[in-house]
């Protein structure tokens, strides 16, 4: 763990074009700490980015990181990580949206731990769709439930020590990809992670019913195809025949988060049907790519959703 006081966070920022991630720009424009933020934006060799360098003097530091290609995204994270000289990093998304404190919070809380975890809110929360697809991956992260340690690190939208996540070594691409790779990386290094719901940013959701339903099933396919890519015959259908357990224990998991949204009177109808019929579909996903594994197009159709999750929200109603 750093053993200096932190003073500055670089913010990782994966992309095919500027404009892509203007509108998380103009909200860390707004943080409290603006000249301590680092903005190292990563994007593939050969493209033009449009890089708005006015928009970015306020910044302590900015940096672009070519790669050759944003497709796996988490060797496009990773090359931005290993870029910074921070000892603390924050990885971001194309499509989330921080509070003005929320940097200043985050360099606050993070103390002896490996990593930080902020409190999310719902960027556009007028859908059903939205909320169901925003309490499925963030719920244990809402920012209404109270800080405590976590026993999940995601892959991006998490502060993390970059002495830690460096140690992976060549693992740090395969980490920050889709599924729980991190998670178990830190766990069986014995690091900690804290949920910090004060360090608030708000997510940008799917709330158009096919792609919807697509991102959901391939959301879980991914996970399990990562997770069985190197298991033997015999695990993979004992996992494909515990598939069914998985709504349950998904709901039980956002059970707080859930609640809270419901008790702050924030969901809007058709919210739990929703919710149920998300969990379905992604344990659908999931009993695919154990048997059949990710799949050869699952990891780039998700990429699209990732880089430009603002194409598939509904409009009017985003902080985008």
């Amino acid at each position: 763990m750093p053993e200096h006081p932190i003073t500055s966070l670089p913010v990782v920022l994966a992309t095919d074009h500027y404009e892509t991630i203007r509108p998380v720009v103009r909200h860390l424009r707004k943080q409290t700490i603006r000249e301590q933020l680092e903005i190292i934006i990563v994007g593939a060799r050969g493209v033009s980015l449009g890089v708005a360098r006015s928009e970015l003097g306020e910044f302590g530091r900015v940096e672009v990181v070519e790669v050759e290609s944003l497709f796996p995204i988490g060797p496009a994270r990773a090359a931005g990580v290993r870029s910074c000289r921070s000892p603390l990093v924050f990885i971001g998304e194309t499509h989330t949206y921080a509070h003005p404190t929320w940097a200043e919070t985050l360099i606050r809380a993070h103390g002896s731990n490996a990593g930080i975890v902020p409190g999310f809110g719902n960027a556009n929360p007028k859908t059903a769709l939205s909320w169901a697809i925003f309490l499925l991956d963030y719920g244990q992260f809402f920012h209404l439930v109270p800080a405590r340690e976590s026993d999940v690190a995601p892959s991006h939208n998490g502060a993390f020590t970059r002495e830690v996540l460096l140690s992976l070594g060549p693992a740090l691409d395969h980490a920050l990809t889709q599924g729980d790779r991190l998670t178990a990386a830190l766990r069986a290094a014995g690091h900690r992670v804290y949920f910090e719901p004060q360090a608030r940013i708000d997510h940008l959701n799917i709330a158009r019913p096919a792609p919807w339903i697509e991102e959901r099933f391939l959301h879980g396919r991914l996970i399990a195809g990562g997770r069985a890519e190197r298991w033997p015959l015999h695990r993979r259908l004992v996992y494909f025949c515990g598939s069914p357990l998985i709504p349950g224990l998904l709901l039980l998991r956002r059970r707080k988060g859930l609640w809270l949204a419901w008790r702050s009177g924030q969901l809007p109808a058709g919210t739990i049907p929703a919710l149920v019929a998300g969990v379905l579909i992604s344990t659908v996903g999931e009993m695919v790519g154990y048997v059949l594994g990710a799949g050869l197009n699952s990891e780039p159709k998700m990429l699209e959703y990732e880089l430009h999750k603002v194409r598939y929200a509904s409009r009017g109603n985003s902080h985008a």
